[in-house]
């Protein structure tokens, strides 16, 4: 199926591995010119480079740090696309995240996606169109005392993306979000590890944290990438202030 983005420009953050990179070669395989934000984006950058015939730049940056978050947008200031990916908020109850750690870790993904929607959507409203993608995590809908800082986090972005979607829709803008289940990623084994040691005392026992999952496994990464083209797409055109839920069901696990 022709997506209808050949030749659109996309920024991904948080795209030197995991869901990040997923998407941005989701996209670069759709004829899209990628521009790759992380702390270590150039050897993602020349794998794609390598593999498709498209426009990739590689933009070293901090996201958690405001100043850099401007000068990412100094940078590209016109985007077709703007997938918000970047953090890595830890797991921990509310005994045992100090709140300089939570500061810190919101100031990734929760301030840095209200900052970078803030930045883009300004050129995106003037122009009248544009898609900002919001990768969240299900903890926002299915909440985890376990992972209290994540939990609070992806439940404000939820709120956050469906009250600036309707917001923008008068502009002709788009803002969507999408809601990731447990993924085949080094975040799946980091988290898995925290847990295995806190039940089982042994973090090497970590895949006894990831069974019984829907289906028998996680989500691989190019499944969250996948709906994401297809949400950033014009076939997508009128999906707008959702964020939609990829878990399997495992919501409703009794």
């Amino acid at each position: 199926m022709d997506m209808q983005l050949a030749g659109k420009r996309v920024v991904v953050t948080g795209a030197s591995k995991g869901i990040g990179y997923a998407c941005a070669e989701a996209f670069a395989a759709e004829g899209c010119d990628i521009v790759l934000a992380a702390r270590q984006p150039d050897a993602a950058a020349a794998a794609l480079r390598a593999k498709y015939q498209v426009r990739v730049e590689a933009i070293t940056a901090d996201l958690s740090r405001a100043e850099d978050r401007v000068s990412l947008h100094a940078a590209v200031p016109e985007a077709d696309i703007l997938v918000n990916n970047a953090g890595a908020i830890p797991s921990g109850g509310i005994h045992d995240i100090s709140m300089e750690t939570w500061a810190a870790a919101w100031q990734l993904k929760v301030f840095g996606y209200f900052h970078l929607t803030q930045l883009y959507m300004g050129s995106m409203c003037a122009r009248k169109s544009g898609v900002i993608v919001n990768i969240i995590g299900m903890a926002g809908r299915a909440w985890k005392p376990a992972y209290i800082a994540g939990t609070a986090g992806n439940a404000a972005l939820i709120a956050f993306t469906s009250a600036v979607g309707f917001d923008a829709q008068k502009d002709g803008v788009r803002v969507f979000g999408i809601n990731p289940a447990v993924t085949r990623t080094e975040r799946m084994e980091t988290q898995a590890r925290w847990r295995a040691e806190q039940a089982l005392g042994d973090p090497n026992r970590w895949p006894e944290m990831v069974k019984g999952l829907p289906f028998d496994r996680p989500i691989e990464p190019r499944e969250i990438a996948e709906m994401a083209v297809f949400g950033a797409s014009p076939r997508g055109g009128y999906l707008n202030g959702t964020v939609i839920d990829i878990d399997g069901a495992g919501q409703f696990k009794g």
